[in-house]
């Protein structure tokens, strides 16, 4: 153990994932993107009845310093995350983490045409919420510049500069606060981001470790390094060549990579086999708690309830995810311009499910959702309990696929 690492750090945990491996022993970890408190709380429910360590992803859409669309702070999420734990009598630990944070990267930002100077200036306010809040790992993530031609990458040496740039300020933060040492992760699976190509990932391995080292961060060393292995929003096919192609480059380094966009791959098993430290995993999740409140809303249609009864949970959802105006990021070809009455309703339903995530804390929604839970008391004890466990259930996969269940006596 370095002497920047601690026992409860992710950075140890990555460690002992490389160690193991050299045992035959492979492990991936699973980092939840906690984009509702039915999702929160699966993930804690799961990390304490499984005996797994639990990641917690957490962009700045989610949360941040004004609340973000799940309505909480950094400060209000880590309190969530420990009452949910002491409510499920959680023992495992769970770390919550931020996820892409970097400019323009919260959504608020590219809409409000923020500068450089500007947007870095939020970023630098939330690493330091986060850091007060407890976060265990930030992930650091400059590879998006809307200064530049819409599809132009920045240059790498922009990159590794403002990664460089906003660790060391995290860092000193870090210690202007008196806390221990927390764990970063870096890079992204974004093709504008640059890194896909295997010479520029090199580079910016090595550009980064000489920026760090010039600053005297050495000891900061990221324990994640965020690539790209075949999947993405349209792509569900893990590609195990590649990720150990970028395993080789990391783990001398004592990192591990981790894939994002693992939302429904078709072999996640072949995480651990090829060396990934880790995987988020955030849409699907928020697809099972849907499934789940749909399968609710048809248990309700048979109760014989009046129109005014009724809790028109579907139309509350669909209204709000319209009004929301966030489907429009996910528009492909011609659909760009029409209005959501204009598209499919393969691709209408298909942008529901994706936006739902975005408006669960939308009044319309929780109010048609708390008459939904009324109305089906008699039939289910606790509704809310019922969806909790559907998202559980999704989870497991996850975990019986990443040799998660009982880990954390091997990891610890």
């Amino acid at each position: 153990m370095t002497d920047t690492e601690s026992a409860d750090t992710i950075q140890h945990l990555v460690r002992r994932i490389i160690s193991l491996r050299e045992q035959g022993t492979e492990i991936t970890l699973l980092a939840v993107c906690p984009n509702s408190d039915a999702v929160l709380e699966a993930a804690v429910e799961v990390a304490g009845a499984k005996n797994m360590p639990m990641l917690l992803a957490a962009t700045l859409n989610q949360v941040d310093r004004g609340g973000g669309y799940t309505g909480w702070t950094p400060r209000a999420f880590v309190d969530r995350v420990r009452e949910l734990a002491t409510q499920h009598r959680c023992p495992a630990p769970i770390y919550p983490c931020l996820d892409h944070g970097g400019p323009w990267l919260k959504d608020a930002h590219t809409l409000a045409g923020l500068s450089l100077e500007e947007t870095m200036a939020e970023v630098r306010a939330t690493l330091t919420a986060c850091l007060e809040a407890g976060y265990a790992l930030l992930h650091i993530d400059p590879t998006v510049d809307r200064t530049l031609p819409a599809g132009q990458a920045p240059p790498i040496e922009s990159v590794i500069e403002r990664t460089a740039e906003l660790i060391g300020y995290a860092e000193s933060e870090r210690v202007r606060l008196g806390l221990p040492p927390i764990s970063y992760e870096v890079g992204t699976e974004e093709v504008h981001g640059g890194l896909v190509d295997l010479d520029n990932f090199d580079h910016f391995l090595a550009g980064l470790r000489d920026s760090l080292r010039r600053l005297g961060l050495a000891g900061a060393w990221p324990c994640f390094v965020v690539g790209k292995v075949g999947t993405d929003l349209h792509t569900t096919t893990f590609d195990p060549e590649t990720a150990r192609r970028l395993f080789e480059r990391v783990v001398p380094l004592g990192s591990l990579i981790k894939g994002h966009y693992t939302d429904w791959v078709a072999n996640p098993e072949a995480y651990p086999k090829a060396g990934m430290g880790g995987a988020n995993v955030g849409p699907e999740f928020t697809a099972q708690e849907l499934t789940a409140l749909i399968e609710l809303c048809d248990r309700e249609a048979a109760l014989g309830l009046s129109e005014s009864e009724l809790s028109g949970f579907r139309a509350a959802l669909e209204s709000a995810v319209v009004d929301s105006n966030r489907w429009k990021k996910w528009l492909i070809g011609d659909e760009v311009g029409r209005s959501f009455a204009q598209l499919t309703a393969s691709r209408r339903e298909w942008l529901i499910a994706t936006g739902a995530r975005y408006v669960w804390t939308d009044p319309r929604v929780l109010s048609a959702r708390g008459r939904l839970y009324d109305n089906l008391r008699t039939q289910i004890e606790e509704p809310n309990a019922f969806v909790v466990e559907r998202i559980a259930q999704s989870m497991q996969a996850y975990v019986d696929a990443f040799n998660l269940r009982d880990s954390l006596p091997l990891l610890t």
